[in-house]
């Protein structure tokens, strides 16, 4: 039997890998190395930054390090040995990755992560012989306020917007897919990220894990 042409692009952390908790702690880090503490309306626009933007928001604010550029090159000195040797999936998420793979569709990630980073992360965790692309918001010049970075990993897949399920935990990401024309599936990370309320309100599916979600939910079959 032929399946119906869908594609999945999925974010990586907090939605493959369990790495968002890493990146709280190195904000809270960081923070201290400039002697401030983060208000919750930091982390909340930290959460939209490329990695770009977090380190110019960080050396503006708080004074951290000489330049933007010289935060960025904290951040990739400790975020590096997580990637490499730490992380991990998130339950369900390579199984669920497998058996998409099994049924014929074509997977990819976009992520607001350093492609190193990201390419680190998914072969240490399993992920990397699943996806056809791995996209970074470094690649396209433009965060996940834009729909740009789900556009270049969905062309490696050959489908359409309307075929492409975009998987998020983060409500804005989730947002920009919806204006977008993307379907989208919102799952349950942390509250910093997005809410369950938010998720089942704003996504087309909403899932407490990956766990929870089958195949034949995206294909449609049920």
């Amino acid at each position: 039997m032929q399946e119906k042409r869908v594609g999945v692009v999925f974010d990586c952390d907090g939605t493959l890998l369990d790495s968002m908790a890493a990146w709280r702690e190195l904000e809270s880090s960081l923070a201290e190395r400039a002697g401030a503490e983060l208000a919750k309306e930091d982390t909340d626009v930290l959460t939209t930054m490329t990695i770009p933007e977090c380190g110019a928001y960080l050396h503006g604010k708080f004074g951290l390090g000489e330049s933007g550029a010289d935060v960025e090159r904290m951040i990739d000195e400790i975020m590096r040995d997580y990637y490499e040797n730490r992380a991990m999936a998130k339950p369900g998420a390579l199984e669920l990755v497998r058996a998409l793979d099994a049924r014929g569709v074509p997977l990819a990630v976009a992520s607001s992560s350093p492609k190193p980073l990201l390419d680190a992360g998914l072969r240490s965790a399993g992920f990397t012989p699943y996806l056809r692309a791995v996209v970074s918001v470094d690649d396209v010049g433009a965060s996940k306020r834009e729909p740009a970075v789900y556009d270049r990993a969905r062309e490696a897949l050959g489908t359409t917007r309307e075929q492409t399920w975009g998987v998020e935990d983060a409500i804005y990401a989730i947002r920009t897919l919806n204006a977008a024309g993307y379907r989208t599936l919102g799952v349950h990370d942390c509250d910093l990220s997005a809410t369950r309320d938010d998720l089942r309100r704003e996504a087309d599916l909403f899932a407490e894990s990956l766990v929870e979600v089958t195949v034949d939910m995206l294909l449609g079959d049920s």
